[in-house]
């Protein structure tokens, strides 16, 4: 499986502490993530990330492309509701598109959890 992480400033340290939680899951699968939050969970987990952009700087977009190609099959995206993002039209065409190609998406730990679990047990093979 193509798993795309993503991860508001304020939610870098939870995205983290996921990655850390389902290591052994997503170790065997690639990952590809925005700059920043790509750079902390490979420096935090030792995971093999392809790192796009920062989300700011054309990340999510990168990412969009992806999933419009087939090339995502789940995207984690673990958002701050509460913080106003610049870039946020490019937030809402990323999840815009997951719904398009009907690729799952969490977008807080809440649900991120259930889909890695059923990443873990195979569900998606």
């Amino acid at each position: 499986m193509n798993i795309a992480l993503i991860a508001h400033d304020k939610k870098k340290n939870d995205i983290v502490k996921l990655a850390r939680s389902y290591k052994e899951t997503l170790e065997k699968h690639s990952l590809y993530a925005t700059g920043t939050t790509g750079q902390r969970i490979a420096e935090e987990t030792g995971l093999n990330i392809h790192r796009f952009k920062s989300g700011p700087l054309g990340g999510d977009q990168q990412i969009g492309a992806f999933v419009s190609e087939g090339k995502i099959d789940l995207v984690i995206f673990i958002r701050d509701p509460l913080t106003s993002q610049p870039h946020e039209p490019d937030i809402s065409a990323l999840l815009r598109l997951c719904d398009v190609y009907e690729i799952p998406l969490a977008t807080n730990i809440g649900s991120a959890e259930p889909l890695l679990g059923a990443v873990k047990v195979g569900v998606f093979d």
